[in-house]
């Protein structure tokens, strides 16, 4: 079904996987010059074209368009305002599609709206109103173009199947944008996702997203990496099918992708309006890939991904062959992702031998299509939901999007079938619409289904499960009234519906203030708003208290600053951090604020030992060796340990909270993602990579860990560190930065990204 090759390998003509030069040369009659080969992909040459540094090992790149969402947008511009902003220099859209409900946090979200809207026509930008569509639906229909490039405050920026190189990043790295300043990283690689065959018939996007990510996210094979769709399978998928794919890549770690194009997303341009967006792409004749993945469409199945990561995938019907085992396997992971910290099981859900689901859920940018909710109608049409427990749930993912589907009778099968149809909304994704009950188990076109994340809170007893499905699994699930059934059980014929997309519906309701600013507009702030606090910068020497250590495989940033009602203070630096991993380590908070007394004391020039006693031995030790650190040499603040952080969401949150506390730095044994630890950089905090086994750390929670002389580390450009665990004496250790930029280190010396820029 899927092949992974051990390195990289060659393309020939966009239809022959060549494993080495040499064989290349047999079939051509010219050896290939790898490097050359490697510039042939589709993706070097988008990237090439957005570089300003000259030296494509060391990008530079500008983006053509930005997006943001209602829970970052806030923080983007408020960071940009602070940094000096006049006016939004490219098209940058503010969607609200997280936060459109406003049922949470009295006037919050709407008023983080209305900052939306009047920030959009001072400094020029578009502002799609709540209900309207979903950020990546809009970007798609709206904003994708051949050979652009996007960048977005949301991980799931991913519209390579139209032709747009997207990536999705945490805030600050808009925030450069928005300052004319450019997005720094080394040459990614590429890897070829090779497409061969055909779906069979039940089998959707979101099927071929879950088996590429069983087969990629646990070895890090796309890790950072670009991920470039080719072969003979591309052409047998329609543009949505496509587009279901690509917004899932996310999940596989990658940085980006691209796909190559043809006269289907040709139709889709010109169905919105915007042929002339479109561009067709291929990769050369002879194109080198750094990695290879072999997928042979024909073989998929309906797939699952179990609680509670989208790699842990099987197929619906070895699920249902095996349900007892597979269910005491997650039961099992459960123990490392919940702490144990509630009882929880699966095995009630077994009825009569049959796993039964109590939700169904068909949402957001991943599965609010409209060939999705076409299909799913065709599945259910003639059948009920019936009146248990069991609710099924469909947001289409645009107004026009569900405009089409009233006109067709779509949205009349499925509300017959007993389905509630709403409005275009990202909550089922993140925790904040339709939350299951308590033990619930819930089935999910979305993006993701890591704990917590549909609105489990572990301090209270509350814990659900949600499991990744296609919509036509979903629909057939919901045929069968809450019964897991994959759709190719069902014996259904497709309609294949024509999509027809009316453009008045935005062109009447979106504000777009075509990149004109307007400087007289007075920003309108609810109470709820508020700036960043001062921030400092970065101390000759420091002296961090470990305040949480995790030791999960991988920490996700909703563990780090949980989804759901905290969306509501993301606009609230200072509020928003009391909700720092708290259902992950609820005394996380208490501990980083006893910490940062002693901080706040040294910038109020008072004795850091009167406001925290516990440092008075801690210096004593220090002393030993450094007697002259403290005397204005010497900073004091937090840090926490986790093995694997930052899988999942781009929300710079993550980082900031812990900043706001008082953090300093993270160490880790990796970082999950780029955008955490970029966004870590842009905070101000160090990202300390240890070497130790995270069993037998040379520092636990509660210790001092001293970091001499890290201001001339920083500047002297090392990535080795030598630090001290204070005990009875000091115990060194051995820490490393990692690659950094020139800008990156300039970042962290002057304290975080809005110091730099104040200059």
């Amino acid at each position: 079904m899927i092949k992974l090759y051990d390195g990289g390998a060659y393309l020939l003509n966009g239809t022959e996987i060549v494993e080495s030069a040499a064989e290349v040369g047999a079939k051509t009659g010219q050896t290939p010059d790898q490097k050359e080969a490697a510039k042939q992909t589709m993706a070097y040459h988008i990237l090439a074209d957005h570089n300003t540094s000259g030296n494509m090992e060391q990008l530079q790149i500008k983006f053509d368009k930005l997006t943001s969402h209602d829970i970052t947008f806030v923080g983007i511009i408020q960071t940009a305002r602070a940094s000096g902003l006049e006016r939004f220099p490219i098209p940058y859209v503010l969607t609200n599609c997280h936060n459109s409900l406003c049922a949470v946090g009295g006037t919050i979200n709407e008023d983080d709206h209305m900052f939306g809207l009047t920030c959009a026509k001072k400094y020029g930008g578009v502002y799609v109103p709540p209900h309207q569509a979903v950020i990546h639906q809009f970007a798609r229909e709206m904003l994708a173009g051949g050979g652009k490039m996007i960048l977005g405050s949301d991980s799931h920026t991913r519209y390579g199947a139209l032709g747009t190189m997207a990536m999705g990043e945490g805030g600050p790295e808009l925030v450069k944008q928005l300052l004319n300043k450019t997005y720094d990283i080394k040459m990614p690689q590429v890897v070829g996702i090779y497409l061969d065959g055909e779906p069979m018939k039940g089998v959707g996007p979101q099927d071929v997203a879950l088996a590429i990510i069983g087969a990629t996210f646990k070895n890090g094979y796309v890790n950072n990496k670009v991920m470039e769709f080719v072969g003979p399978g591309v052409e047998k998928l329609s543009a949505d099918f496509r587009i279901g794919i690509d917004v899932m890549t996310t999940e596989t770690t990658c940085l980006s992708s691209i796909w190559k194009t043809d006269e289907k997303i040709k139709e889709f341009y010109e169905i919105h309006g915007r042929v002339g967006e479109y561009k067709e792409l291929n990769p050369g004749a002879v194109t080198y890939y750094d990695g290879m993945v072999y997928v042979n469409l024909s073989e998929i199945k309906p797939m699952i991904a179990m609680p509670f990561h989208p790699s842990n995938v099987y197929t619906i019907d070895e699920v249902n062959a095996n349900l007892k085992d597979i269910l005491h396997d997650v039961e099992q992971k459960a123990l490392v992702s919940l702490d144990g910290a509630v009882d929880y099981s699966l095995q009630d859900k077994v009825v009569n031998g049959k796993l039964y689901v109590d939700q169904g859920l068909i949402a957001g940018c991943a599965g609010g299509g409209f060939e999705n909710i076409c299909a799913a109608a065709d599945i259910i049409k003639g059948h009920y939901i019936g009146a248990d427990a069991f609710t099924f749930s469909v947001y289409p993912a645009s107004t026009p999007i569900y405009m089409e589907l009233v006109k067709n009778g779509v949205v009349a099968d499925l509300m017959e079938a007993g389905t509630i149809v709403k409005t275009a909304f990202c909550g089922p994704c993140f925790g904040a619409g339709d939350t299951p009950a308590n033990n619930a188990f819930s089935i999910r076109h979305s993006t993701r289904n890591f704990p917590n994340r549909e609105g489990s809170k572990l301090q209270s007893g509350q814990i659900a499960s949600v499991a990744l499905m296609d919509a036509r699994s979903i629909a057939a699930t919901a045929a069968n009234k809450g019964f897991l059934t994959p759709a190719t059980d069902m014996d259904v014929e497709y309609k294949g519906q024509t999509y027809h997309f009316d453009e008045k519906i935005y062109a009447n309701r979106v504000f777009d203030s075509k990149g004109v600013a307007d400087p007289s507009v007075e920003i309108k702030f609810g109470p709820n708003i508020k700036d960043w606090p001062a921030m400092a910068a970065l101390p000759e020497n420091l002296l961090l208290k470990v305040v949480s250590e995790i030791h999960d495989p991988v920490t996700t940033t909703d563990e780090l600053i949980p989804s759901g009602e905290t969306s509501s203070y993301r606009s609230n630096p200072l509020g928003l951090a009391e909700f720092a991993l708290s259902r992950k380590d609820p005394a996380y908070v208490g501990r980083a604020k006893e910490v940062q007394k002693a901080e706040k004391a040294i910038e109020a020039g008072k004795c850091p030992l009167d406001e925290l006693e516990e440092l008075k031995p801690v210096m004593d030790v220090i002393h030993t060796k450094y007697p002259e650190v403290g005397k204005g040499n010497l900073g004091i603040g937090s840090t926490i340990f986790a093995v694997k952080p930052g899988d999942g969401s781009a929300r710079e949150q993550a980082a900031s909270c812990q900043k706001v506390l008082g953090g300093w730095a993270n160490i880790a044994n990796e970082y999950a993602t780029k955008r955490y630890r970029s966004n870590l950089i842009n905070w101000g905090m160090l990202p300390f990579l240890t070497e130790e086994d995270d069993k037998n750390l040379s520092f636990k929670n509660g210790d001092y860990i001293y970091v001499p002389e890290i201001r001339k580390v920083i500047i002297e450009k090392a990535t080795d560190v030598t630090a001290y665990v204070v005990g009875d004496e000091l115990k060194e250790i051995r820490l490393k930065l990692g690659d950094m930029t020139d800008a990156e280190r300039e970042i962290i010396l002057k304290g975080c990204l809005i110091n730099y820029y104040r200059g």
